[in-house]
């Protein structure tokens, strides 16, 4: 296998990972035209389920992730970037990291981990 298999599915899923430090950014979805404009503009490109349209990562915050490596998993389904996030942010509430809401297994309670590092209301006009 040589590159991965959108035969199986349009939409892969991709785990985003800050490269300096491993902690897990985000998970989105590329279909074959976000993942061949990631490879040639060294800038990660998504596809929004939401919106059905590529989403070229940081294109309102600011906050881009350019590409340090791209591995496929064994099943040649699910991708893995490895990123420089600029602007510290990868998360669209101003968090560094998506998955900022941690469950505590015993009790369930829900708490954050770590700061905003930017006002969404102020980037995006809205939350």
């Amino acid at each position: 296998m040589n590159e991965p298999d959108f035969n199986k599915s349009e939409l892969l899923p991709v785990i985003a990972q800050d490269e300096s430090s491993g902690v897990v950014l985000m998970l989105a979805y590329m279909n074959r035209e976000a993942y061949e404009e990631t490879l040639k503009t060294k800038r990660v490109c998504y596809y929004s389920r939401s919106r059905q349209k590529l989403w070229r990562k940081g294109e309102e915050s600011g906050n881009v992730q350019e590409l340090n490596s791209i591995y496929f998993d064994c099943d040649a389904d699910t991708l893995l970037v490895k990123v420089k996030q600029v602007g510290g942010a990868a998360c669209h509430e101003g968090y560094q990291s998506c998955f900022f809401r941690r469950i505590d297994p015993d009790s369930k309670a829900v708490s954050v981990e770590g700061e905003r590092l930017f006002d969404p209301n102020k980037v995006y006009g809205k939350k």
